[in-house]
């Protein structure tokens, strides 16, 4: 077990969640360096099955661990995770995806705004938002729901000061140093700066989603 407060991509923390689920924590902020690990760990432990492991859920900074506790303890979960977490490569691996984005207009409602807080033209601020491909850091909050990044720093904004009750699935979100996609329809407090006709969400596919933790996407204007 490691401290909390010296939690660190290379002294992960191990954290018993009741009697059947364990949580992996590369660090106690984002950063790239706990969520390329964060992610490294999960397609690892995904890689080499865990004796009553059901399931392996990547986060931002840390892997859910979830196990029978019939078949498994804690302790056996715990000693495993270890030695995977030993020999693991943290080198995360992805497929790599080009999305077709329509930026401002009835969908992107906020791009002016937010290219005039970062004191930039709107086609400025999309050939700097488009520059390098985004990485996919988690899914989650929503079905298909994707967070991607990071921007550089002179491309973080806050989120907004109030929430939009709804947003259409396809949404382009901006904030925080990180762009997301929803992939239903969702209320949000960040910025909407254009839409895109790709669905990540399909319940009757298996699995529902396409992306995943890892991958690249590459944004084009269109």
């Amino acid at each position: 077990m490691t401290d909390q407060a010296h939690i660190s991509p290379e002294r992960p923390m191990l954290q018993p969640l009741g009697d059947s689920a364990l949580l992996v924590r590369f660090g106690s902020h984002l950063d790239e360096a706990a969520n390329s690990r964060a992610i490294a760990f999960a397609q690892a432990a995904q890689a080499h099955p865990i004796d009553g492991v059901v399931e392996i859920v990547p986060s931002l900074v840390s892997v859910l661990i979830r196990y029978n506790p019939i078949i498994s303890r804690y302790q056996d979960i715990a000693g495993t995770v270890r030695l995977l977490l030993g020999r693991t490569q943290f080198s995360a691996d992805g497929r790599e995806w080009r999305l077709p984005i329509r930026f401002g207009g009835e969908h992107g409602a906020d791009l002016d705004e937010v290219a005039g807080l970062l004191k930039m033209s709107a086609e400025a601020f999309i050939a700097y938002h488009n520059a390098n491909p985004l990485r996919v850091l988690a899914t989650g909050f929503a079905p298909g729901f994707v967070y991607c990044g990071f921007h550089p720093d002179t491309l973080i904004l806050p989120r907004r000061n109030s929430v939009r009750p709804l947003v259409k699935a396809g949404s382009v979100l901006f904030a925080a140093g990180q762009t997301a996609i929803a992939a239903t329809d969702v209320p949000t407090g960040w910025h909407v700066i254009g839409h895109t006709a790709f669905s990540n969400f399909d319940p009757k596919a298996v699995p529902p989603t396409q992306l995943k933790a890892g991958d690249r996407l590459i944004f084009e204007a269109v």
